[in-house]
């Protein structure tokens, strides 16, 4: 067809308005159909992952921001002794306790005995100051006789009641929204003219914990490194027959149960266990000197190693696979030793897989929890331990939402370094 009889070819002209905008097929603008069509499509896809989305939040949101609130908030002495509590928030603190405040005081305790929520209070008052709950206890039981001068019926019934120290703890216990929690997560002390001071040695306890943890933590990702490293080479190198089946070894783990793993190996590290009979076999050691690899750091250490082994392996692998073999022989034509090629060439390119899987077996580590309490014993236990502890035997759930909150932004904080450092974008995960 020539060009004069191209032009001369009329096609049907496209329907538009009044102001010349293109029209659908049933007269509606094309622009608004068109937005018409992609809110639809994002109202279905929308529609798709809903059920995820409630998941999450559900399961994972929710819950996290349930244990930071809980970390700063504690409403039981509030709710139990409504006379007393905003009373306390306004006293200073420094001037002698008042009348007023003990006659609140007293009324509650005898409200609380009665509504059975008095051991509640006491317990909380014993979170700020050690032996309060016996006073609180004990002059619940004879508040329902005293008579005013109120004062000097609660100083009567206890001697405590004397103490400005008691209550400068009841006025931090009255206090809902409170820092005290997170200061008593760090060893410190929040007290009632809303400083910070640090507690005695001997009373430093969670900041030597998080210490420990990231010590073993770091211990942990440093071996799955040397050891899952070479492994990976391999998996990426060997034939394919032996790749698999070597691959079949690293993800059989995964098949078993972590408590039949780590109760397999507190059978292997014991005394009388497999390792030691194999270091007396071979002469390393004495059966009289056999070595203490269980109930202490070492034994958590190599429980801990093995199990997070494959979450190192798998990343540093599905990396080295994506490698093109043509660029370590590049740099070897070019006269790079066996070495020089590697560290040069191949090492960089795996450095993604390195820092994915690093920082994977990191964060596993510090929440870790069964390992170290069935296989470290005293010696090997973690922060995550001390939180169980306050969740389940001490019932101290603020301060155990306290350390966990410090310890979701120490995570944080090591996902701000990585992205800084190598890039969340090169995270390789499989």
């Amino acid at each position: 067809m020539t060009e004069a009889s191209y032009q001369a070819t009329s096609f049907p002209a496209s329907p538009t308005d009044a102001q010349g905008a293109l029209l659908a097929a049933d007269g509606t603008p094309l622009k608004l159909k068109l937005r018409q069509s992609m809110r639809a499509s994002r109202m279905r896809a929308f529609g798709l992952v809903l059920p995820l989305l409630i998941f999450v939040l559900a399961s994972f949101v929710i819950p996290i921001l349930v244990l930071l609130w809980q970390g700063v908030y504690n409403g039981t002495y509030e709710n139990d002794m409504p006379r007393s509590a905003p009373i306390m928030r306004a006293w200073d603190g420094a001037s002698p306790p008042s009348e007023a405040m003990a006659e609140a005081m007293v009324l509650d305790m005898v409200d609380a005995r009665k509504a059975k929520t008095i051991g509640k209070v006491a317990t909380r008052v014993n979170r700020e100051l050690s032996g309060t709950r016996s006073l609180f206890t004990k002059s619940a039981r004879r508040a329902a006789k005293m008579e005013a001068p109120y004062l000097a019926a609660l100083e009567k019934a206890d001697k405590d009641w004397a103490d400005l120290e008691t209550w400068r703890a009841i006025k931090i216990a009255a206090t809902s929204l409170t820092p005290a929690f997170y200061a008593a997560a760090v060893d410190a002390k929040y007290t009632a003219d809303g400083a910070f001071e640090m507690q005695s040695e001997e009373r430093r306890i969670h900041v030597n914990l998080f210490i420990k943890t990231m010590l073993v933590s770091g211990a942990v990702m440093l071996a799955c490194l040397l050891l899952g490293y070479p492994v990976a080479y391999l998996l990426a190198h060997l034939p394919m027959k032996t790749s698999n089946l070597l691959m079949i070894l690293v993800l059989l783990p995964f098949w078993t149960s972590l408590l039949v793993r780590t109760t397999a190996w507190i059978a292997m590290l014991q005394s009388q266990g497999v390792l030691n009979d194999i270091f007396v076999w071979i002469g390393i050691t004495s059966d009289d000197s056999r070595f203490s690899l269980i109930y202490n750091m070492t034994g958590t250490l190599i429980a801990m190693t093995h199990i997070l082994l494959p979450f190192m392996i798998l990343p540093i692998y599905s990396v080295m696979r994506a490698i093109p073999p043509s660029h370590v022989r590049a740099a070897k034509s070019l006269g790079a030793t066996n070495w020089t090629a590697f560290w040069r060439v191949y090492f960089p390119a795996t450095i993604p897989g390195i820092g994915a899987g690093g920082l994977l077996v990191f964060i596993l580590s510090i929440g870790y929890y069964i390992t170290p309490a069935l296989v470290g014993g005293q010696d090997g236990q973690l922060i995550s331990n001390f939180i169980a502890y306050h969740m389940q035997r001490s019932l101290n759930w603020s301060l155990a939402a306290a350390l966990g909150g410090i310890l979701l932004v120490i995570v944080l904080i090591l996902y701000w370094l990585y992205d800084r450092i190598v890039g969340i974008d090169n995270m390789k995960l499989g």
